[in-house]
């Protein structure tokens, strides 16, 4: 059994507390003269002089002379604040961000330089076992970890997530976008950021959250990059604070990925694989949920269902059934953690052989 250190001792003494649906972190209070849900929109190329097209790895502004840069935002002054910002690594799901800025939470989605994906292979050289996740965590922070790659700051996700998170501040102030800025502006406040993507977007959010202290990690889908070890290296942001969902279903699954991603990076301290279509909410606070909701034996649809959208499973009165999975993801305290238990024997770490 893993060594638990202090601050899992902590976690494991508060499990019992307040549950996760009651629970509200301080935030300043709306003072919105009309309450409601707003959603924004900003062209990342108009809001940074900076700001310049990667052709060479498919980072475009416009394609075939429509834009595709555009950058996604929500809140809802409507719902009391948790005062944390979800920065969303992926193509934008408006049904998605509906449900966070329902929760409390601000939701913004930023164009950055993600396009590298299809042009490095999946399977990287034995040699080298952090090959893509240095590339992802230069196309995260604008800093050079990767030979491959030349992403400066101001098209890497950090500078242009702080560039959104401005405009914002000065779009609406009744939103309190503010909030997540540092003092001087020159940064985001990261304790105050979750950062979160599905596949490809939540194997860069681990990555990421490895490098870079946030206040939570959601990852649907992944992470991925089974060949690496980066997984497995120190981390800036504590393990507890990093959740995962998949379905049984997802070759990323059913193929080790995740499972291997999960116990890489301790998730297995916080609780044992949680069936959510067998467990209420709040699934034992483990970190690790998966579903095997009926896809029609479609593993592509698998792979998406995690997240609100069409491929996601509906009830017979038509309702999303993973509506509390998503909510715990991105709402239970941290704090709240799950019995430990041994890493599973039969999920295997070395995919090479």
């Amino acid at each position: 059994m893993p060594k638990i250190t202090d601050w899992l001792l902590l976690g494991l003494l508060l499990s019992h507390a307040t549950p996760f649906a009651n629970a509200q972190d301080k935030a300043p209070p709306y003072n919105d003269p009309a309450p409601a849900k707003r959603n924004f929109t900003a062209r990342a190329g108009a809001l940074d002089p900076n700001a310049r097209p990667h052709p060479e790895i498919d980072f475009l502004f416009e394609r075939d002379g429509k834009p595709v840069d555009t950058q996604h935002a929500t809140v809802d002054t409507r719902v009391p604040p948790r005062g944390k910002l979800v920065i969303w690594l992926m193509g934008h799901n408006q049904q998605l961000f509906d449900r966070l800025s329902g929760y409390g939470l601000h939701a913004i989605r930023v164009h950055y330089a993600n396009g590298w994906f299809n042009q490095f292979g999946k399977e990287p050289p034995p040699a080298d076992p952090q090959h893509l996740g240095n590339i992802r965590l230069e196309a995260a922070t604008g800093e050079d970890f990767s030979p491959l790659v030349h992403i400066p700051k101001a098209d890497g996700m950090a500078h242009r997530s702080l560039m959104f998170v401005k405009w914002l501040a000065q779009k609406d102030p009744a939103g309190n976008w503010g909030q997540f800025l540092t003092e001087n502006q020159s940064d985001l406040r990261w304790d105050k950021i979750i950062v979160s993507g599905a596949s490809h977007g939540a194997t860069t959010s681990a990555r990421f959250a490895k490098h870079r202290q946030v206040d939570r990690v959601v990852m649907f889908c992944g992470p991925r990059d089974q060949y690496e070890n980066w997984q497995a290296l120190p981390s800036a942001t504590p393990p507890n604070r990093f959740f995962g969902f998949s379905h049984v279903l997802d070759t990323g699954w059913s193929g080790d990925h995740y499972c291997r991603s999960w116990e890489m990076l301790g998730l297995h301290q916080f609780g044992p694989l949680v069936d959510v279509d067998a467990t209420p909410a709040p699934f034992g606070f483990s970190r690790r949920l998966i579903t095997r909701a009926d896809v029609k034996n479609d593993a592509k649809r698998a792979h998406s269902c995690v997240t609100p959208g069409g491929a996601a499973v509906k009830d017979p009165a038509g309702k999303y059934i993973h509506e509390k999975v998503w909510e715990y993801l991105f709402t239970c305290p941290v704090d709240q953690v799950g019995q430990p238990v041994a890493e599973d024997p039969a999920c295997r770490k070395n995919l090479r052989k």
